[in-house]
């Protein structure tokens, strides 16, 4: 098989696709033909040791998978060779074949294409569990959603309205808030690039709270980081909730005395310990999920595809913070 590997820490232009031999499924696990690689952030920190976990190398990067089962280890009665799954790992995607501990796939909607199976779970597991699990988001509520055309962005303002808030869609384009109007924001901001001094950010923040409204944002889901992070907060309501998601643009640090001005709520949320932690509860928000998907109130954004020969392209795609939507990597 061909997989897309990293040998050593660095960037996308470090990778090496190399042919391998197919891998065997042990006790528990089954072997995936994949046939789609969603790319997402920890793609890009991954290679560069920069995530929370770190695989041996070589490995290949990926982390979440569509595909059918090919063969299937001792003791596994759920899945038979045939199975259309979705995958969820922590890397080894972006391989013709991957091993996986049974327990970490779902079966996969006949009608689902295996571009938009490998484009859900990851992002929409990641907005259900900190709309609903983490911040509690009720009907009616002001939500306001950074880096609104990404991938965890667009599936932030899906969920959003349909669990009933009103969805505020914040991007650094007209073009990407449009994006995000198309998938239920009710409302658009486009905010400038950054970083911003003091004056800046204050001037951000008046953007957001403009927004808003006069009462703020109950829920601010922010993938982005860096400065946009005190902007964002300083437009929070009373009580709101701020979900830490992820920071492309930096780790931001807050002024505290801001939590306490608003009574306010700062969350984190780590979807991937929360899927080992609490199995049944994030099997039971895919079920929603996939519940979701087939009334069509949720559909993946794929705005690029790359074959698995220019994986590297498409994680430097992402890093770059150029996607709309989902970019994924396909086998075929």
């Amino acid at each position: 098989m061909k997989a897309m590997l990293s040998k050593r820490a660095g960037g996308p232009e470090t990778l090496v696709l190399e042919d391998l031999p197919d891998p065997k499924p042990g006790a528990g696990e089954v072997l995936i033909g994949v046939k789609a690689c969603g790319v997402n952030y920890p793609d890009v920190l991954i290679i560069e040791d920069r995530y929370q976990v770190k695989p041996p190398r070589p490995f290949a990067p990926g982390g979440e998978v569509a595909g059918v089962v090919e063969e299937v280890g001792e003791g596994v009665t759920g899945f038979k060779p045939g199975d259309r799954v979705i995958g969820s790992t922590f890397a080894g995607g972006m391989a013709e074949k991957l091993v996986l501990e049974a327990v970490r796939c779902i079966p996969m909607p006949a009608t689902m294409p295996f571009d938009e199976a490998s484009a859900l779970v990851l992002t929409y597991g990641t907005s259900i569990h900190a709309l609903k699990d983490r911040a509690h988001l009720k009907r009616g509520e002001t939500l306001l959603v950074l880096g609104a055309a990404g991938g965890v962005g667009i599936s932030a303002v899906e969920l959003g309205k349909a669990m009933g808030a009103r969805v505020i869609a914040a991007a650094s384009s007209e073009e990407k808030v449009a994006l995000a109007r198309r998938h239920g924001a009710d409302e658009g901001v486009v905010y400038p690039a950054g970083p911003f001094d003091k004056a800046g950010t204050r001037a951000l923040a008046d953007i957001f709270k403009r927004a808003c409204g006069e009462n703020g944002a109950d829920v601010i889901y922010d993938p982005v980081g860096g400065d946009y992070t005190e902007a964002a907060l300083r437009a929070i309501a009373w009580d709101g909730r701020f979900l830490v998601i992820g920071f492309p643009a930096g780790i931001p640090k807050l002024p505290l005395n801001l939590t306490l001005l608003k009574s306010c709520q700062v969350v984190g949320v780590f979807w991937g310990a929360f899927t080992r932690r609490d199995p049944k509860a994030n099997a039971a928000n895919i079920a929603e999920l996939m519940q979701l998907y087939a009334k069509g109130a949720i559909k993946p954004v794929i705005s690029e595809r790359f074959p698995l020969a220019r994986a590297g392209e498409a994680i430097a795609r992402l890093a770059a913070r150029k996607a709309m939507g989902k970019i994924v990597v396909t086998m075929e």
